[in-house]
């Protein structure tokens, strides 16, 4: 009799996020405009939210964990810090709103780079990974009509700006059906150009 894997504990399914996260300082000023924002629209802090920008977003078994993490290394040694401006805010029509990053060209090479280990991510048709190539931070989601159209004649008229730097790529998960992500590893930008050695097979 075939055992199906969801019923074995070594395959229990997480919900993983490779991001990039604002200093702590801009952390902190960034939940002040969402507590702001929960406060004004009735709407409950999540206080275990920690802003960043997601880059790939993927629900896969535990078990290749461990070879994800290692292509995650070798991605983020090639690569150099850069740059991140964020300017005003944008939404998503009907129920978000969120900070624009108004630099994408570096994330979205990034982004690319991670695309190329997809496979790894992949668990099954109906759970593919996603790849963000339009980044913003959420400031609020899964709003009502009446909340988004109010917050939204607020924030498309309010100025926001800020810079910080990204030297690192950091992977988390949460088990389906938990609320917290929790860090499994950082990954730092070291600018340090790699080399893959091939082996060849003589028949």
């Amino acid at each position: 009799m075939k055992i199906k894997p969801s019923f074995i504990p070594a395959y229990e399914m997480y919900e993983y996020r490779i991001i990039i996260q604002p200093h702590e300082d801009l952390c902190d000023k960034i939940n002040a405009i969402k507590r702001s924002f929960a406060e004004n629209y009735q709407l409950p802090v999540y206080r275990y939210v920690k802003p960043d920008i997601t880059l790939v977003r993927f629900t896969q078994y535990e078990m290749p964990e461990e070879r994800i993490m290692y292509r995650l290394q070798n991605i983020a040694i090639s690569n150099a810090s850069f740059a991140i401006e964020l300017k005003d805010f944008g939404s998503f029509p009907t129920h978000s709103i969120f900070i624009n990053v108004a630099t994408k060209t570096n994330i979205v090479a990034l982004v690319k780079e991670i695309k190329s280990i997809q496979k790894l991510m992949k668990l099954d048709d109906e759970h593919k990974p996603h790849f963000i190539t339009e980044p913003f931070i959420t400031i609020a989601a899964k709003l009502l009509p009446w909340q988004y159209e109010k917050a939204w004649q607020e924030y498309s008229n309010t100025n926001f700006t800020a810079m910080f730097m990204a030297n690192e790529i950091v992977l988390i998960k949460r088990k389906q059906g938990e609320k917290k992500y929790q860090t499994v590893k950082r990954f730092q930008f070291l600018n340090q150009k790699t080399t893959t050695q091939q082996t060849v097979l003589f028949i």
